[in-house]
């Protein structure tokens, strides 16, 4: 059993929901980065998506793609990614998913990606852009690593193609709560919390939920209905606020923890 799989057992058998919050790697630096995610750890994370920038995301809205902007000017590249990863592993279990686009697992080479995603300690990956259909060789090889690879599911789909997806869905899956782009709706749990449940029902692993979750109260409203609450442009938009101040670690430490209590209110 992986990492992942044996967070939500434990918090499945503790009767908890997961929190999983986003950042993407980079922003504002490799340096703080790093800090923020024992920060994450520290504070009640049971699983993070850690973002690779991309200069053309298609999903994310316009905080995300400020911040991989922020992360490649910076010089930030996959391998340095994988770097920072097995640097925190070496301190954490905490299951850790990168999420981003094809290209530049791509361009680092399917099997070369793999292999040293699997030595760094990834856990997951989740590529927005690359559809079930198209996913063959880079699913092969994760496999091989013992790598989940994480399915999105839109409100959108067809019935037939979410019991598909649901059905082959490894580690977790992750519902988008709305069409369009991150960070730009609010999250009305009332509309999604039926098709949710059902989903749950389909699913062989957990059901995450995520975008338009800004505050502590949608993530206690969602914690309801939900396996786990993932978190990303409201807690990118405290990264872009104080950017390298020293202020910065405790903004995010609060954040998380008052996430961490609202999803914990909802069990």
């Amino acid at each position: 059993m992986g990492r992942i799989a044996e967070t939500f057992a434990r918090l499945k058998k503790q009767g908890r929901k997961a929190l999983v919050p986003f950042v993407t790697a980079g922003d504002p630096d490799m340096k703080t980065t790093e800090t923020l995610l024992h920060s994450l750890v520290e504070n009640g994370a049971d699983v993070i998506e850690l973002g690779i920038p991309f200069s053309d995301p298609m999903a994310d809205g316009p905080t995300i793609q400020a911040a991989s902007e922020r992360a490649l000017a910076g010089g930030v590249t996959l391998g340095a990614i994988l770097q920072l990863v097995s640097r925190v592993r070496q301190h954490t279990s905490t299951p850790i998913v990168l999420m981003g686009y094809f290209n530049p697992v791509l361009r680092y080479g399917i099997d070369a990606f793999a292999e040293d995603a699997a030595a760094a300690g990834v856990d997951g990956l989740l590529l927005v852009d690359l559809p079930p259909e198209e996913a063959g060789e880079i699913h092969g090889a994760l496999r091989r690593r013992q790598i989940n690879l994480i399915t999105l599911l839109a409100p959108t789909s067809p019935p037939e193609r979410r019991r598909q997806l649901a059905a082959a869905g490894e580690g977790y899956l992750y519902y988008v709560s709305m069409t369009g782009v991150t960070g730009t709706q609010h999250v009305d749990p009332q509309a999604i919390a039926a098709d949710v449940a059902e989903l749950r029902r389909e699913s062989r692993v957990p059901v995450a939920v995520g975008f338009g979750i800004t505050s502590p109260s949608d993530a206690e409203a969602v914690a309801a209905f939900a396996d786990a609450v993932v978190v990303g442009s409201a807690l990118v938009k405290i990264i872009a606020e104080y950017g390298k101040s020293p202020e910065l670690p405790e903004r995010v430490a609060e954040f998380i923890a008052a996430l961490r209590q609202a999803v914990d209110r909802a069990a």
